[in-house]
């Protein structure tokens, strides 16, 4: 039975997980047909080696997702059967696992598609022996994917995620994930609000609480919803605000005072990003191939000693970082 759209955990670990394996088999197996035919189609196409590019992203996607799926039932044989998989060793494994799975894709992915990444702001010893509460706009699965890589691999970090629930539809995200400290969540208010807090509790000095206050990926017809929704509510000042800026949608305050209530000892990072804003699907990738492009990130880091500790402070305080976000992408994207 569907729950939400997704089905039950067992039908995700005896069916969708052995698929994604024997889908990697498969097309390692047929390999050469498809190089062939890749290459065939290449001259035909606009941009250099277009198909062949995208068939090796491909690959490496699909191998990665069964190594990890293999690596992650391995890790439940030895924690006994999954007995001790939440004990603070084998997280760390995971997070290992995790760190090493995002590294060679950053690395395949930057090499094949020619993007250049260019991150600014405090250097990683800043955030040293400091729990963090991440707020991260929110732009697409490229920029979500340079996040946690960011955050494993070059802050050292193991984060806390607030997720939709539709991505566990991908089998080894699915396993991962919930055996790490994260909440897959769907809708909204005060019960989602409640787990939100849950998660930012009780965070130790390497720990990374990351939500996205938009609440989803831009698109204008999601920014101009928003608006009409605060005005619904009557909230007109929020809306006008809102309505100022171009490239973010309008946040939603309820998560991210429930994260600072959770956690008043945390420093605050608020994360832009730009260039892989556009991309949202693989058909997205294949019209912009090769991207040969850059990407930029910008990181914020806020003393927790400076964050405001009333609700509405908080949230004029957000709707200000938000609007010096989407100045931030505004001159971003008039420099590229």
């Amino acid at each position: 039975m569907l729950r939400g759209g997704l089905p039950p955990r067992w039908f995700r670990r005896i069916v969708l997980a052995p698929a994604a394996i024997a889908l990697t088999v498969a097309m390692l197996v047929t390999l050469p047909v498809w190089l062939l035919g890749a290459a065939a189609v290449s001259p035909l196409l606009p941009g250099r080696l277009r198909a062949l590019r995208v068939l090796w992203v491909v690959v490496v996607a699909l191998v990665l997702e069964s190594v990890v799926l293999v690596a992650l039932f391995g890790l439940w044989l030895f924690a006994g059967f999954g007995l001790a998989v939440r004990t603070p060793s084998f997280q760390y494994l995971h997070y290992q696992l995790v760190g090493w799975y995002l590294r060679v894709l950053y690395r395949e992915a930057v090499r094949v598609l020619r993007l250049r990444v260019e991150v600014e702001g405090p250097h990683p010893d800043e955030y040293l022996d400091r729990p963090l509460l991440v707020f991260c706009r929110h732009a697409g699965p490229g920029d979500s994917f340079l996040l946690m890589h960011g955050l494993v691999n070059w802050y050292a970090r193991e984060p806390r995620i607030v997720l939709a629930a539709a991505l566990q539809w991908d089998p080894a995200l699915d396993v991962v994930l919930n055996r790490l400290p994260n909440r897959f969540l769907s809708g909204g208010g005060d019960e989602t609000e409640h787990r939100i807090g849950e998660l930012a509790t009780a965070l130790d000095h390497n720990d990374a609480f990351v939500i996205f206050p938009e609440g989803g990926n831009f698109t204008e017809r999601r920014r101009l919803a928003g608006i009409e929704r605060l005005r619904t509510r009557g909230l007109e000042e929020m809306a006008r605000r809102s309505e100022q800026m171009r490239h973010v949608l309008p946040p939603r305050p309820g998560g991210v005072a429930a994260a600072l209530a959770a956690a008043p000892e945390a420093d605050v990072v608020w994360v832009a990003h730009a260039g892989l804003d556009h991309l949202f699907t693989v058909a997205d990738i294949w019209r912009e191939l090769p991207l040969d492009g850059s990407v930029r990130m910008r990181w914020w880091r806020v003393p927790a000693g400076e964050v405001p500790a009333d609700r509405d402070a908080q949230v004029d305080w957000l709707y200000q970082w938000w609007e010096r976000i989407d100045d931030w992408v505004d001159s971003t994207r008039e420099l590229r």
